[in-house]
């Protein structure tokens, strides 16, 4: 399940969003060697966001083995600031892609409720809620957390909250079967933080890297509580598709409203 486009219009261009995936891209780029040895790994090891590390919860000089040729290293710095890093942080390609489709999709919309500022400042408080939640799941654990993920799952918790009725146009893949279909914004949004629930307790007390799924639920959670403090009542109100008692359904005109 894909999504491939919203039926939400949006009036201010939205500059943070299109900047936030310039960052990210440009951090592939040059931080990362788009995905090239040994830049992938630095990158990771140095800027990743490590529980262990950051809370002192392992001894510094403790190596992680993430493959047969790349170990990270612990150290006994300060390492605050892979907090913010690691949210500009990708593990490969597909990683990144599908991060930048997903802001691509829904981050306007969100950046349209509440201003450019507004919606910079919740990004980076909702990366770093999504990154808190992944280090209370496992404080011991010395494996980087990479990505935007949890960040974009703050605005994805935002949307849900704003825009639950309006039809998010999803890729489905059937087995050799691909169909387009339209669904509610609670219903698409709503299924993907169930898979992240389901995830996440799965993963306790699993070792080794994969999904932070706790870093989505506590990204989405955060954002879908944080809007109702930053989103701004004038912008929200002149948007024609919001809340569960609109009338009548969203627009197929998704383009940006002059």
């Amino acid at each position: 399940m894909f999504p491939l486009r919203d039926d939400n219009p949006h009036f201010l261009t939205p500059y943070v969003t299109y900047g936030i995936i310039a960052i990210n891209v440009l951090a592939w780029l040059l931080l990362q060697g788009m995905g090239a040895e040994p830049a992938l790994s630095a990158s990771v090891c140095s800027l990743g966001l490590m529980p262990a590390e950051l809370l002192n919860t392992l001894p510094a000089g403790t190596q992680v083995q993430l493959g047969p040729q790349v170990v990270c290293q612990l150290t006994d710095s300060s390492s605050f600031y892979t907090l913010v890093t690691s949210m500009f942080m990708h593990g490969g390609w597909m990683h990144i892609i599908g991060n930048m489709w997903f802001l691509w999709v829904f981050g306007n919309n969100v950046e349209d409720s509440m201003g450019h500022l507004r919606f910079a400042l919740f990004y980076l408080l909702c990366g770093l809620a999504a990154a808190m939640g992944q280090v209370l799941s496992d404080p011991d654990s010395g494996i980087p957390m990479v990505g935007a993920s949890g960040a974009i799952g703050g605005v994805m918790g935002a949307y849900v909250v704003l825009y639950p009725r309006v039809h998010v146009h999803m890729l489905i893949f059937l087995g050799f079967f691909v169909t387009v279909i339209a669904v509610p914004a609670m219903f698409m949004l709503g299924y993907w933080f169930v898979l992240q629930i389901l995830g996440g307790f799965d993963s306790i007390g699993n070792e080794g890297g994969g999904t932070a799924f706790w870093a989505h639920i506590g990204g989405f959670v955060a954002g879908a509580v944080l809007v109702i403090f930053f989103k701004v009542p004038e912008l929200v109100e002149r948007h024609p598709y919001r809340g569960l008692r609109q009338q009548g359904s969203a627009t197929t005109n998704w383009r940006r409203i002059r």
